[in-house]
């Protein structure tokens, strides 16, 4: 028997927090927030535990040092992730760690069950008046999708939270002492790939691209991974009309009987689906006369406050989230007021300045093809500034795509050269810049060299198609690097 049986239990009874978990031998892969959480979580209940980490940071070993307390049996070290140790009931591991990584393959070889932060997190709720989880996945726009999903239901008065890939870690969530009403639950394929329990009220799927496939192994693996989040759904499928892909996995899905399919789209909503009439998000789902009328929700401007107009993708992330929170039963005013109240996080299409007529707008938030042409498509003349790990992904449908948009690139990062060679094939007239230094402290060079390619009118635009580990820590320190270039760059121009 191996790990990926669904049927395989390590001991019976493991669906809430109050069941019998003394004694059990667990093993936990991973010391960051979610890893943390798991070991402590199963010592309060009497689990034998046993928590390994690769790396040993400071925060690691503090965590570590914690745990020990607790009489968690902490290893740090690499030698310590190889077998999985004689007697081990369970795994628990974090995101990160793939299918193939030598630990898992033990795991599966002497048929120990694996489950991750998810799984655990679902089997750690409450036995009886547990909070139901709203679920978002999607190659982009999860974590947009979620928060504003987030705000509408605390506009309903109800007490939520976004949790699970953002915001609060998913056991904090189900484990807090003043309990919440529902969660709206972010979900990303790696999390995915090792949960088999959830059943969530509603779920959605808001698009499919490749991404993350050194991880899972190839595109079909990713893509079962992402279906499997409308596995058990009780009231609602939401599924996004222009990506075929999505609509497929809610046929594909065994959800509970009685589950209904739910389409968004840009375009005039059909029966069963929320999409845009007239600049309006319309209901045409959750409405008793769905065949002959609609329930207005708000306007597409009420998406914008007091900023710029929202790209198409930010409007179709608020359709998903609607869609969930009417599936729940919340009414239309409290997911207008949550929308008009929502603003996006950082990195994230995000205006920074203008400079001699040239707009530089941070999307560092954009770690692959599918999110970069999201952004790309929202301007008409950009300066692109691309590069760093493609993870597996290829760039060439998104360059032969936007090479019409392109005014220049500036390419940074490990995979850049993938990069160029696409731009050689379908966009050989752009001038292309490639900064072949990978030092953090690069991104003066490069915003220097794209407002040299800019003309007044055109956007410089950070929307990397690409993770950033091989110059930052994140995607987060890579926005922050650029921000800062254009200040002083901005800085600059205003001496002049």
């Amino acid at each position: 028997m191996t790990v990926f049986d669904p049927s395989y239990e390590p001991r019976e009874g493991l669906t809430h927090r109050d069941a019998d978990w003394s004694g059990l031998s667990v093993l936990v892969v991973g010391l960051g927030v979610s890893g943390f959480a798991a070991a402590d979580a199963l010592a309060e209940r009497g689990a034998r535990v046993v928590a390994v980490s690769r790396d040993s940071t400071d925060a690691i070993t503090e965590r570590a040092t914690i745990l020990d307390i607790l009489g968690v049996d902490v290893r740090l070290g690499a030698e310590h992730v190889v077998d999985v140790p004689e007697g081990t009931e369970l795994v628990v591991t974090s995101p990160g760690v793939p299918p193939h990584d030598p630990l898992m393959l033990s795991a599966a070889t002497r048929g120990v069950p694996v489950w991750g932060e998810v799984e655990l997190a679902w089997r750690m709720r409450a036995r009886e008046g547990a909070a139901p989880w709203l679920t978002v996945t999607g190659t982009n726009g999860k974590t947009t999708t979620v928060r504003m999903l987030a705000s509408i239901l605390q506009h309903a008065g109800l007490r939520a939270t976004a949790a699970g890939n953002v915001g609060t870690p998913l056991l904090e969530a189900v484990l807090h002492p003043e309990p919440y009403d529902v969660l709206a639950v972010e979900l990303s394929s790696f999390q995915l790939h090792w949960q088999r329990s959830v059943s969530a009220v509603a779920s959605a799927v808001l698009n499919v691209a490749p991404d993350h496939l050194d991880w899972h192994g190839g595109y079909a693996e990713y893509l079962r991974a992402k279906g499997r989040i409308y596995d058990n759904t009780h009231l609602a499928c939401v599924y996004n009309v222009a990506d075929v892909q999505t609509e497929q996995l809610v046929m594909d899905a065994e959800v509970v009987d009685g589950c209904r399919a739910v389409g968004f789209t840009m375009g005039i909503p059909a029966p069963s689906m929320i999409g845009i009439v007239d600049d309006v998000l319309a209901d045409r789902a959750f409405v008793e006369q769905r065949q002959r009328s609609a329930a207005e929700l708000c306007t597409v401007a009420d998406l914008q406050g007091d900023g710029p107009p929202v790209p198409p993708h930010v409007v179709a992330n608020a359709l998903a989230a609607a869609a969930l929170a009417r599936a729940y039963g919340v009414g239309p005013i409290a997911v207008r007021d949550g929308l008009r109240a929502f603003r996006p996080e950082r990195h994230r299409i995000a205006e920074l300045a203008t400079v001699r007529g040239v707009r530089y707008v941070n999307d560092s938030k954009a770690t692959n093809p599918h999110a970069a042409a999201a952004a790309l498509g929202s301007f008409d003349s950009v300066v692109w500034v691309a590069g760093g790990l493609l993870k597996g992904a290829d760039v060439d449908a998104l360059v032969e795509e936007m090479a019409s948009r392109l005014r220049g690139v500036v390419l940074i990062g490990r995979d850049r050269e993938q990069i160029a060679q696409a731009l050689e094939r379908h966009a050989p007239d752009v001038p292309v810049v490639d900064i072949a230094d990978t030092e953090t402290g690069v991104m003066d060079l490069v915003v220097a060299q794209a407002a040299r390619l800019a003309q007044p009118g055109d956007v410089v635009l950070l929307a990397p198609a690409a993770a950033s580990m091989d110059m930052f820590t994140d995607y987060g320190a890579r926005g922050d690097a650029f921000e800062e270039a254009v200040r002083r760059l901005a800085l600059a121009g205003d001496d002049e």
